[in-house]
């Protein structure tokens, strides 16, 4: 449920663009159209083309910069205060959006309030994520499992309940509202699920256990164990020099942990994460999520086509994929191989480009059919999960057992980098089409 909570308000967003786009018209609120079909109609203004591009970038730099501070945190911040005030802050979010879909606003200022909401979803959900498996860190490492598992969910649930609100026949304004009231619920059940986890016999034992560990450690060890990011390494340096002398010495027998050792190890898998994440954002939402279905000519399916054929085939396909990294782990993290598979995907952003985008002012519509779309949607969002969770799994793999835990967030940094590029290519990429 925790997992869950950390990745679904920024899926409701990505989701929900059909909705803010349709108060991005040049037109007034009360003046645009009120139904699911009608808010698919063209006359774009600026704010609606550039919405999906600035919607990724206002969500992955906020992600990337507290990743980066978030080893700050850990030490400066209890946890309970990092978890809890997180979640009631994104639910105070969520609960102003859903009040705001009744609201008379201008494009602009609606533009504006939109994309600082996504940027503090962003950025108090990093700091959540962070605090999460920094929890389950404490626990056997199968406990971890879930709060991925959750996080897969999360962009399932999120299409699904589109879907649902779709289905529902209610004008457009009042699925939204209900919508993002469904988030509020989830999130409420999420604050309830870490309010419960406290009390569980199960959850003090291992608490208590690693408490116990901490005090009985020697002070240089315990400043080690925090040096868990690139910027906590350079605290950890300067928090050695002012230990006692015979402390300095026995840490000297220690093995050192060097970021840079570490990176020269694993930079080709932090990269291809880098990279991976740098191709399917760049793509999606910003242009799979313009493209218009050449079956439905005005029927059921053209509403359809995007919440189902865009995001819940993506989130979907993009789960399978990481969950069959439990059972199959191929190409092997030596194989060259790995790195071609990685490179082949950049052909995934001329394809949807080439499907029928709109508007488009450059390239001609060369993928007519639906079923090159939904095609290329799987193997896009299949080979996004599998190939960046073997880089994700291999990465600790290549370096020493005391190096695991700096080189897991090496990864993760990359990882938020890519994300971060990704965004920044997506005004390029889309306004390519």
């Amino acid at each position: 449920m925790l997992g869950l909570g950390t990745l679904l308000p920024w899926n409701f967003f990505m989701t929900a663009t059909m909705y803010f786009t349709s108060r991005l018209k040049n037109a007034t609120h009360l003046e645009e159209p009120t139904n699911w079909t009608a808010a698919g109609a063209e006359h774009r203004s600026v704010l609606e083309a550039k919405f999906n591009s600035v919607m990724t970038l206002c969500a992955m730099l906020p992600l990337l910069v507290f990743t980066c501070l978030n080893s700050f945190l850990l030490s400066l911040v209890p946890q309970r205060v990092r978890v809890m005030g997180s979640l009631l802050i994104i639910m105070l979010v969520f609960i102003a959006t859903a009040a705001l879909v009744k609201v008379q606003l201008e494009p602009l200022p609606f533009f504006i309030i939109t994309m600082v909401k996504i940027v503090v979803i962003n950025s108090f959900g990093a700091v959540l994520q962070g605090s999460l498996f920094g929890m389950a860190g404490s626990m056997p490492g199968s406990y971890t499992t879930p709060i991925m598992s959750g996080q897969g969910l999360a962009g399932t649930f999120a299409a699904f309940a589109m879907i649902c609100a779709i289905a529902s026949g209610s004008e457009l304004h009042d699925a939204a509202f209900g919508y993002f009231i469904t988030a509020c619920a989830v999130i409420s059940l999420t604050i309830f699920s870490y309010i419960l986890l406290p009390r569980l016999e199960f959850f003090q034992f291992h608490q208590n256990k690693k408490m116990k560990q901490t005090t009985n450690e020697d002070v240089d060890k315990s400043v080690h164990l925090k040096a868990t990011g690139w910027s906590n390494f350079h605290v950890t340096l300067h928090s050695l020099t002012h230990i006692h002398t015979d402390d300095e010495e026995a840490d000297k027998e220690k093995p050192n942990v060097s970021v840079r050792t570490i990176f020269m190890k694993i930079w080709p898998l932090a990269l291809s994460v880098c990279f991976t994440f740098t191709v399917t954002i760049g793509t999606f939402p910003a242009i799979t999520a313009d493209t218009k279905s050449t079956l439905a000519q005005g029927q059921a399916w053209d509403v359809y086509f995007i919440p189902v054929s865009c995001f819940l085939l993506f989130n979907l396909c993009d789960w399978g994929g990481r969950s069959l990294t439990a059972v199959c782990m191929w190409p092997k993290q030596d194989s060259r191989f790995l790195p071609l598979l990685i490179l082949c995907r950049v052909a995934f952003v001329p394809l949807f480009m080439l499907c029928n985008v709109e508007p488009r002012a450059h390239l001609p519509v060369f993928f007519h059919h639906d079923a090159f779309f939904i095609a290329f949607m799987l193997l896009f969002a299949f080979s996004n999960g599998y190939l960046a969770s073997l880089c994700m799994c291999y990465g600790p793999r290549n370096v020493l057992p005391h190096e695991a835990e700096t080189a897991g967030a090496v990864m993760a940094f990359f990882l938020s980098l890519g994300l971060a590029l990704g965004a920044a290519l997506s005004f390029i990429f889309r306004s390519l089409v």
